[in-house]
């Protein structure tokens, strides 16, 4: 073999060496992606996302409140004890916060207590309302009223989002083989769920219409 061949020979060896690594590389590649090396840290990101949704749509409700507040009273100052319910409630809503990092069973269900609070306080304002026809014919009330259903119900949509992105992750990191990848890599627990407090449900189901 002269020399010139066998370097055509060797040149043709490291190439299907490289081909050969490559392939294995990819393949090995495919298999982490596959066991959760990126489902996991993209399935956490898509649950910090939901809970901002969350919170973002829970501040966007309790930004209603106090000009809601000050056109019932208007209408109805002697309701004295409602109207400061209401204010209170959002006081403590508004101090109630949840971090992502430190998210627990207890910071959650302290969270979502003081929301299902406010959320009642509003179901008895909403209710005073229907005393007084002038307050509820009133335009900025029922515009304030509207957003505030309407707000209602991306809470709704977002607390649903949040479940299920909940409900991904943590079957990523608690089933095989993911829950393998998780404890070599990542290390992480079953994140709390949301459970909407029984409080809470009654204001839902039984939420103001908005009547024109």
């Amino acid at each position: 073999m002269s020399i010139q061949e066998n370097k055509k020979t060797k040149t043709s060896q490291n190439l299907f060496q490289f081909i050969s690594s490559a392939v294995v590389g990819l393949a090995f590649v495919a298999g982490l992606s596959g066991c959760g090396v990126q489902g996991i840290p993209q399935a956490k990101n898509n649950t910090d996302a939901a809970l901002a949704e969350i919170t973002n749509q829970y501040k966007r409700r309790s930004d209603l409140i106090p000009n809601l507040v000050n056109v019932v009273k208007g209408f109805a100052s002697h309701e004295k004890d409602t109207l400061e319910g209401v204010v209170n409630a959002r006081a403590k809503a508004t101090q109630t916060t949840i971090d992502p990092s430190k998210m627990s069973v207890e910071k959650l269900k302290e969270f979502q207590a003081a929301q299902g609070q406010l959320s009642q306080a509003l179901g008895r304002l909403m209710m005073i309302t229907e005393n007084y026809p002038n307050l509820k014919a009133d335009a900025n009330f029922r515009d304030l009223q509207a957003q505030l259903e309407g707000t209602e119900n991306r809470i709704t949509i977002a607390r649903q989002r949040y479940i299920e992105s909940v409900k991904e992750f943590n079957n990523l990191v608690t089933v095989p083989p993911t829950s393998w990848t998780n404890s070599i890599f990542y290390h992480h627990e079953k994140m709390a769920q949301w459970d909407v407090s029984e409080s809470e449900k009654g204001v839902i189901e039984k939420a103001p219409e908005v009547k024109f």
